[in-house]
């Protein structure tokens, strides 16, 4: 039987992923004031996953968003090293293999990362790397 988690733990997990969440969302609102559609959200890939995908003029972009508090020490960019670099590029050669390939919308795609810190005003600071990750 697993063990239940103490009612601290839950707390915390959903606090985190309700600012995931804000993340997303206002990586979503920065990309179509940038005239991309967004095509798909969290998409599971197998055991990957990519948390956005946008379209704009023949450009597939997937987009990684990491986020962090205002007192974190580590920045959000800072958190995209290894081993969560090949899980993108991984992901990235599943989608285009598998789906975006045969799109005939689309003919480049690219993998951007978007850091994103929460201020302890509520404020949202969103830094987005075009082309963040490459092979």
């Amino acid at each position: 039987m697993p063990r239940a988690r103490p009612p601290a733990a839950v707390e915390k997990q959903a606090r985190r992923l309700g600012a995931s969440k804000k993340a997303e969302d206002a990586v979503v609102e920065y990309l179509q004031a940038q005239g991309f559609d967004v095509a798909a959200r969290n998409l599971r890939l197998g055991h990957l996953e990519v948390d956005i995908v946008g379209l704009r003029d023949g450009l597939a972009v997937l987009v990684e968003v990491r986020t962090r508090g205002a007192t974190a020490y580590e920045k959000p960019l800072a958190s995209v090293a290894g081993k969560k670099k090949m899980r993108l590029l991984h992901a990235a050669d599943r989608l285009w293999r598998g789906y975006l390939s045969k799109r005939p919308d689309v003919a480049r795609m690219r993998i951007d990362v978007a850091g994103v810190t929460f201020g302890v005003d509520g404020s949202v600071h969103i830094e987005y790397i075009p082309g963040a990750i490459t092979a």
